[in-house]
């Protein structure tokens, strides 16, 4: 099969394609034949330094992706040869989800929704699967509380828009001025122009603030919490500030999550959350695609087509 490796770390470049084995399914896996691979933040920090790899033969990156069930492995009964589906399998550890083929366990992937396409699902696993294990899970974000999306418009902040507003929540979110039209036709409730104003000096009373950002911006989202407020920053643990008393400040790492992405398959059905998909480039332009990403100005997702 054709797949993207890494053959050192360093730039976009060091993403080549070469022919390597096709995986082959074990107890309870699932062979996929990839249609889609979304492309993350993570992606280009592992090209970069290989921090999440296990070293293998040919170090393969990529966890997002969407396709159709190739075969079946013993010992699995949620799925047959056929099905479309999507997930992040195996997160953090090395999937190889830029390649025509990925093995999976069964349950770290969920039927496609319907209404999708293999493009705009494989936008959705890792970053929607943040978004609602950080809301839902970590914040438990009730009705009517005011939730406080940072890079609204980004990969996890546009989907963590819509499932903060579908679970009833008063939803802000910081973006540039350009990007509020869109905040809003996703349900924002009010859109922040970040380099406009200091968000602390316009937001207040909030019970929830959605950090994808961490360093200062963490800091400062302490001083918008109402008492009772939770803040959860998704860099890593070193960028959770410490917290005054009455409020909370925490890390949540995303997980494969069977249960969580039928969930965000649901709202997807029910016209609650849709991806916004930036920019659609061929599995052999996966450095062009990481290049685009470390830009820091997609709206949305990057995708690879895996044809």
């Amino acid at each position: 099969m054709r797949a993207m490796v890494v053959e050192q770390w360093g730039g976009p470049e060091v993403l080549v394609e070469r022919e390597v084995e096709r995986p082959v399914p074990g107890l309870n896996e699932v062979l996929v034949r990839v249609r889609a691979a979304g492309v993350n933040p993570v992606d280009w920090k592992t090209r970069a330094s290989g921090a999440l790899i296990t070293w293998g033969a040919l170090p393969m990156v990529g966890w997002d992706v969407s396709g159709t069930v190739e075969a079946v492995g013993p010992g699995v009964g949620s799925l047959r040869a056929g099905d479309e589906v999507f997930g992040m399998p195996l997160f953090p550890r090395q999937a190889g989800g830029y390649a025509e083929y990925v093995v999976a366990p069964a349950r770290h992937l969920a039927p496609k929704p319907a209404a999708l396409s293999h493009v705009e699902a494989a936008a959705l696993p890792l970053a929607a699967l943040t978004a609602w294990q950080t809301l839902v899970d970590a914040a438990d974000v009730r009705p009517g509380e005011r939730v406080l999306v940072h890079a609204a418009a980004g990969g996890v902040g546009h989907l963590a828009v819509q499932i903060a507003k579908a679970r009833g929540a008063h939803v802000i979110g910081t973006a540039s001025a350009a990007k509020h039209g869109l905040l809003r036709e996703l349900g924002a409730d009010e859109a922040v122009d970040y380099r406009a104003v200091p968000f602390e000096d316009v937001v207040s009373d909030v019970d929830v603030v959605l950090d994808a950002l961490g360093g200062e911006t963490a800091v400062r989202s302490l001083e918008v919490l109402r008492a009772g407020g939770r803040l959860i920053t998704l860099p890593g643990p070193d960028d959770v500030p410490a917290a005054p008393d009455g409020v909370s400040a925490s890390w949540v790492m995303v997980e494969p999550d069977h249960l969580g992405l039928r969930e965000i398959a649901r709202l997807v059905e029910r016209g609650a959350l849709r991806p916004v998909v930036d920019a659609v480039l061929p599995l052999p332009e996966a450095a062009k695609a990481h290049e685009l990403g470390e830009r820091g100005r997609t709206t949305g997702k990057i995708v690879l087509s895996v044809a």
